[in-house]
This record gives structure tokens, sequence and C-alpha cells, in this order.
């Protein structure tokens, strides 16, 4: 028989030799078609006597890359059909029978009665990852860029066909829990080490290592089939068991304030599982699976954080008729902090870098970071000893600014001052190739009245990196009235080139994510004021979803540099641009306690020397609130939707404002550029699974307590009364370049 995503070839020793090959895509993932010829693969392979052994391996670079996630958006969808049509439990049933599908076709496999063994010749995710650990044995090839892993939980799901099963009756609890709650692969050496593994051989070896297990008298029960199977671990309720799952708990709601039923579930699938037989436990697992399925967060982590970040990395916005710019050199003007660092990220991913700054002295100190960098990199094991000399060798630091002459693209990231950019962009201009795109990395000046500054405003765009660049994944390209389909082209195909996540906004004073957490920003200070204790404000946030509270994330961004924001703002727009009480506490924090954050070990915290503690929140904080409130007396639930509304209601003003066109943007951005709680999806989402509705009249009890920054904007009452989401009204193009 043959099929679509499969080879299959039976040797003289009647070995089958399973190769997964889905045609036309570059790597394998877990689809319908794939599972129902598995399935077929397996009954055929199980029914045919001649058949002694199967082996399963992929013709790609990866084994697999995980499940087709749109097939999982398409599950929920014909529950909400079934759901309409035949009430909830015929529609529970169905979502159960359908995801428990590939469990069962994995748990055919484990008791098929024939060895099989699983060649991983690359990445194997998910799903993939799932496929080999139902084999009896499993060996990869040697390659230090494969990674094994489960990384469901990191967009709202779990491991479903088996995975929190088989992996915590393979590797000790804590380990297991490690590898299901974080979801971070790991390298072949490491999944050896922790039994996910048997062997590693060199690449050529692969398929005949497999097979020479089976042909060895390799056995076709798995572990936890045989009788007096131990748990690595000791039972549940053993002296050990109890060290652990109690203690898990804890570090369960530390970590995630119980926002995550992907996170919970996966702990109720351990705890119940391994005390269960496996094949009651993998009910138990597909039934917590059917459950997460139809969260709403899941929903919304599979839509922002793969499908939609999918659809941008692919180039979702890109102009279809600009031909694709592949860059070789790039200029970076500016040698400080950050554009250091983009440099760096620049010669990481193979490009040459001309780093210029006012002397060679500020230029060397750029590269002088890129050094710093690479160097921590080989310490923790991430880079090797030759990366370091190569990358630095695509680095020029220099004074001068004839260097920009063969560059293919020109990035600024010099002091946040109209006049200072203007100077920087004369200077730059007469050295430039004619074709060349000149980009400003500014995180709050319009890029329209930058660009007046510039020659030719066509080949002007912005480019917002964002801090620390090494770490954070998004940019935010952002459009002058002028900037041309070629400038974003170009714009994209570099942040595509250096491995980010790109969102393209319209102009406006802080674009969209300075926008959006400023105002989580200043909530906090708001609340500063109002008198709730500054440790309540810190937690309340972190409850709420956020990774930082607002006056840890002041500290680290810096409060003078907020301070200097709100004179600009003042200075630009007036008075009433700014809160009046908000800046007096920034003036008193920065300019008469000299408290300037991080950067000066003293902000809304106090930060010891490096190695001698932690930081904590300033005891003189209390004497700058005007009137302490009693803790008990709060409302935490109103705190924690404060944080989020007052974003996620100025994410909709961006949108009303034609900052943003694609809510696919707002919410990838939102939660890869400030974090935005991951659980709703981003900023729109939040709004949309809410419903706009009840976010509109939640905005209004709000307002009527704390003033016009919770008003929803006109789009968004217009929107309610019609019964409408952004996902709906403003539909996104799904065709990518």
């Amino acid at each position: 028989m043959s099929y679509k995503n499969f080879k299959v070839e039976t040797d003289s020793d009647g070995i089958a030799l399973v190769t997964w090959d889905i045609p036309g895509r570059s790597m394998n993932v877990l689809d319908e078609t794939s599972t129902n010829e598995l399935e077929a693969i397996v009954k055929a392979t199980t029914a045919d006597a001649a058949v002694k052994g199967v082996v399963v391996t992929s013709a790609k670079e990866a084994f697999c890359a995980g499940a087709d996630l749109s097939m999982l958006e398409g599950m929920n969808q014909a529950y909400a059909k079934v759901f309409k049509e035949q009430g909830e439990t015929a529609a529970n049933q169905m979502l159960f029978d359908q995801s428990r599908r590939f469990s069962l076709v994995l748990r055919s496999i484990e008791t098929s009665g024939k060895p099989w063994a699983a060649a991983i010749n690359g990445l194997a995710l998910g799903g993939g990852f799932e496929i080999t650990l139902c084999c009896h044995y499993r060996v990869a090839a040697e390659n230090p860029k494969t990674r094994l892993g489960l990384p469901e939980v990191k967009v709202g799901l779990f491991p479903g066909a088996g995975g929190t099963q088989r992996v915590p009756r393979l590797v000790p609890p804590q380990d297991a829990m490690t590898i299901l709650l974080k979801g971070d692969p790991v390298t072949v050496e490491k999944a050896k080490a922790l039994n996910l593994i048997h062997a590693i051989v060199p690449a050529a070896d692969l398929v005949k290592a497999a097979k020479d297990w089976i042909k060895g008298g390799g056995k076709a029960v798995a572990p936890w089939d045989e009788k007096g199977f131990k748990l690595p671990g000791g039972p549940v309720f053993s002296k050990a068991g109890m060290m652990m799952f109690p203690a898990g708990n804890a570090i369960y709601r530390r970590e995630t304030y119980d926002n995550y039923p992907a996170a919970r579930a996966i702990m109720s699938c351990v705890y119940e599982g391994l005390q269960l037989p496996i094949d009651a436990a993998l009910r138990v697992e597909s039934r917590y699976f059917t459950s997460v399925l139809r969260s709403k967060e899941a929903a919304a982590m599979i839509r922002s954080l793969f499908l939609s970040m999918q659809e941008l990395n692919k180039g979702a916005r890109r102009p279809k008729d600009v031909a694709p710019t592949k860059m070789k050199k790039i200029a970076v003007i500016g040698a400080g902090f950050m554009g250091a660092s983009v440099g760096y990220v620049s010669a990481r991913a193979g490009l040459d870098v001309v780093l210029i700054d006012r002397d060679q002295e500020s230029a060397d100190k750029g590269k002088a970071h890129a050094q710093k960098v690479i160097e921590e990199q080989i310490k923790k094991g991430r880079a090797k000893p030759g990366d370091a000399e190569a990358l630095l060798a695509r680095i020029t630091p220099t004074a001068d600014y004839a260097a920009l002459k063969n560059v293919d693209l020109v990035i600024e990231a010099v002091f946040e001052d109209r006049k200072v950019k203007a100077e920087t962009f004369a200077k730059a201009q007469q050295y430039l190739k004619p074709d060349v795109i000149f980009a400003s990395n500014t995180s709050t000046l319009p890029i329209t009245s930058l660009a007046e500054s510039f020659k030719d405003q066509g080949k002007f765009v912005g480019i917002h990196f964002f801090s620390p660049v090494e770490k954070m994944m998004l940019v935010e390209i952002i459009l002058g009235k002028n900037t041309g389909d070629v400038a974003l082209a170009t714009a994209l195909d570099y942040v595509r080139q250096i491995g980010k996540t790109p969102i393209v906004v319209n102009d406006s004073r802080g674009f969209f994510a300075n926008r959006c957490v400023g105002r989580y920003v200043a909530e906090g200070n708001e609340m500063f004021l109002e008198g709730v204790p500054p440790a309540m404000i810190e937690n309340c946030a972190k409850m709420a979803g956020m990774p930082v509270g607002p006056l840890s994330l002041s500290d680290e961004v810096a409060l003078d540099l907020g301070l200097k924001i709100m004179k600009a703002t003042e200075a630009d727009l007036g008075p009433n641009a700014i809160n009046p009480d908000q800046k007096k506490l920034m003036v008193e924090m920065v300019e008469k306690q000299g408290r300037l954050g991080r950067k000066n070990s003293k902000g809304f915290y106090d930060y010891p020397e490096k190695g001698k503690g932690q930081k904590s929140l300033w005891p003189g904080l209390s004497a700058l609130q005007p009137k302490p409130l009693d803790p008990d007396t709060l409302d935490i639930e109103e705190l924690k939707q404060r944080f989020l509304v007052v974003q996620a209601v100025e994410a909709a003003r961006t949108v009303e404002d034609h900052v943003i066109t694609d809510p696919r943007e707002a919410d990838v951005g939102s939660i890869l550029g400030f974090g935005f709680a991951p659980f709703t999806g981003g900023t729109l989402s939040y709004i949309d699974f809410m419903g706009t509705k009840k976010f509109v009249e939640l905005c209004r009890k709000l307002e009527a307590k704390y003033g016009s920054r919770f008003t929803p904007p006109k789009l968004l009452e217009e929107m309610a009364a019609k019964g409408e989401t952004f996902y709906g009204r403003f539909a996104p193009k799904k065709a990518a370049a």
C-alpha cells in the first residue's frame, strides 16, 4: 500500500523502515493525513507476519516539528458546530474522541507485539517527540543542533498523546515536571542522561543502529507494561512523592498564579496518572486535554503565540510586489548600549556590521559589548570559542562616516533627541548609496517628523528594538506618512534575517508598544499615589499575568528617562498631555532623591551589590504616599483588572487611530514586547474573549471610579453595540509573501 506522507520499505530481515516525508513541506508536522496514515501503517505491520519489527524515521532535516495547531483550531470550530446543533454532551464526546485518537494510535504501536524503534535524525518536538516515546527503543543521531522536547505548554496546551504519562515513567519526577511545565527542549546528550532516549550514534549509522537493536532481539514491551514496573521516583504516596507534589503545587502557584489551565492540568495528569495503570492513565490525560482544548486560554494562546506569530514571521505584512532583499552589510550609527546590541544581533546572524560613533574609543566600546555578550554565551555552553572570533571579525568599529558607502541598510541608534538625530542624518546622507534604506531606532519620537530631516522620506523607516535586544524577540517597524514599500520590505527582510518577529505600525507618539506599556507603568504610579502599598501593587500586577511589577519596570527603564519623556511630551503637546501628580512624583524621586532606577542602584527599589542579596522596595516610599491605604480594604481583583484593562483600552485606541491595522500585531506585539499576560492571547484578544460589550461595561465602571484613562474609544462602543470582535471586524489577511 502506498501513502502520501510516509514511505514503507521492508528489508530482507523483515524490518519495515517507515520514512516520514510530507510532500511540499520543509518540516514534517502531525496533521490529519499523517495521523490516519500512521494508524494504517501500525495495523498493516502488526497484521503482516513477514514484518519482524519497525523503524520510524524522517527524510527531512528534522524528525517532526510537532502538531499542526491549525488542526486543533479546526477541532474547536467543529466542537462549536456540534454544540450548537446537538448540545454540550454530544460536543464534548466528539471532541474527546477526536483529541484522543492520536493517543490511541501511539498506544497501538506500544502494544502491537512488534518491536518499534525510533531513529531520531533531528529536531523532534511535541507530538513528534511523543511518537518516539511510544517506541520501544529510541536512538538519536549525533547533532549539536538537535532538540527534543514537549513545548506545548508555551501555547496553552500540554502533551495529550501520552507525554504526561510516559515522561514521568522514564524520568525522575522533578525532572519530568520541569520538562512538562517549562516546555524547554533539551539536547540529545541531556535527553540520554535523563533516560528519554537510549543511544546516540553518528548520523550515517542511525537507521542501522535502530535495525540492529531489532535484530538483536529488541523487546516489544514498554517498561510500564512489564510486571513489577517501578516508577523512577517511587509511588505518589511515598516519602519522595510527598516531598515532590505539595512543593510542586506551591511552585506552580508562584510561577503561574493559576492563570494557565494547561499547567494546572499537567500537575493533575501526572499526579493522578501515576496512581493508575497506563491505559487508565492515558484516558485521564485525554479527558484533561479535551477540557484544556476547550479553554479560552488555549484558543487565545494558539492563535497569537503560534498561528499569528508564524504568519508574521513569514512576512504577512510584506509588500508582495517588492523583490526579496538579502543584506550582507549594514551600518549602525550610535555604539551605545542599544546600538552595540543591534550590532551584536546582526553580526550573530552573519551580517557584516559597521559600528559608528562620535570617536574611535566610543565605537570600540560598542564592539567590546559584543565581545562581552558572546563570552557569556560561551561560558553558558550556548556558543563555541570559534564563534566569538568569527562574530567579532564581522564588526568594524569606526568614527568615520565614509564607511557607510557600501552598506545595504543603515540603522541610527543615537540618543533619543531630535536635534542629535537630525545632525546624524545630515552627516550620514552624503555617503549613502542611492537606494539604501535608512532606519531610525526610536522608541517614542514620531517617524514622520524625524523624516523631515532626511532628503528622501520614502527611504526612511522606523525600526524600534526592545531592550535587552539580545533577548527581546519583538521589533516594531514604524511607517512614516511617506515611507515607501521598498523601505518597509527591506526592514521586514532585515528583521527576518536576524531571527526576530516584526510588527508593522503606523506613526504616532509612542507607536504601539510604548503607548500601552506606558499606561501600565502610569497605572502603577496612580495606585502608588492613591496609597496602595507598593508590595501590593507589584504582586497584583504579577497575579494579573504581567512578568514584572510596574514599579520594577520603571526602575529597569530608568526613572530619569521616564521623567525626560514626560517633559518632552509636555513641551510638545502642552500641560494637559501629562499627569501633574505623576510628574511631581518623578521629580521628587529623580531630582530631589537622586533615585534613577536600577542603573544607579536606587529607584523604587534598593539594589545591593552583585552577589549580596536581592533587591527590595525602598523603605522611604511610604513617606512619598499622601495617604497610605489599609491593604485589607482593597479589592485585589479590581487592582488586577485595572492593570490589564488600562493597557487593552489603549490598544483599542491605537486601532481607532490607525496605528494598528492588523489585530495579530497588537496581540503578538503586546506579549513579546512588554509581556502582556500571555494567557489572554494579547491586548485585543483579551477584549475579544471577554466580549466587547462586557469589556466596555468594565471600562465604564473603572472610568466612574478612576477617570478618563479608562474611557472606551468610540470604535469600541460601536463594536460593543453590534457585538463585534477585533478579529471579526478587522479580519487579518492570511496570505503571506
